[in-house]
């Protein structure tokens, strides 16, 4: 059996001391992962600048991808509350990310859209966490970044589908936001 420590240095059969198996190995790793990934913000390389907080980067690649829309759809479509995505993207409209405009069809309602600086400053993240994918993984082949990406898109898709009360096998294996 191996130790804490070999286990932090990548090996992926090492498993934590105390709970022997691949699901124990497997959980400590996620929790090494999310506290790296919160450590780092993902924020990329290059300037400072370039880091942005989780939700507004998710929420921007969400408006990106999918176009304007209500609070009630970008809620719905991320899986989270309408009250939560209203508290979110009130720093983001502040700081001209997103404009809020009048709804096509219906000038009662609003969407929220992404701005030009909004795309631009989106562009800009996705460029620097790009550079980051790519020294991060550096030494591993295509394949293995495509196996990787298609797991762990697989793996987050099957934690929403728990969230919402959904079967795992009704997940998504496509690569989202």
């Amino acid at each position: 059996m191996t130790t804490t420590a070999s286990a932090s240095r990548g090996n992926p059969t090492s498993e934590p001391p105390g709970g022997p198996g691949l699901l124990d190995a497997l959980q400590h790793q996620v929790a090494l992962f999310a506290r790296r990934a919160e450590q780092t913000r993902l924020g990329g390389v290059g300037q400072v600048r370039n880091s942005m907080d989780r939700a507004a980067y998710l929420l921007l690649n969400r408006l990106d991808i999918e176009g304007p829309m209500g609070v009630k759809a970008l809620a719905a479509s991320m899986g989270i509350d309408s009250s939560t995505v209203t508290r979110q993207v009130a720093p983001l409209v502040d700081t001209g990310l997103v404009k809020r405009t009048s709804h096509p069809e219906d000038g009662r309602a609003v969407v929220l859209q992404l701005s030009p600086r909004g795309q631009a400053r989106l562009q800009e993240v996705r460029d620097s966490r790009r550079e980051l994918m790519a020294q991060v993984t550096e030494g591993w082949t295509e394949s293995e970044r495509e196996a990787f990406c298609t797991l762990l898109t697989r793996f987050n898709s099957a934690l929403s589908a728990r969230q919402a009360g959904l079967p795992a096998s009704d997940t998504e294996t496509t690569p989202t936001s």
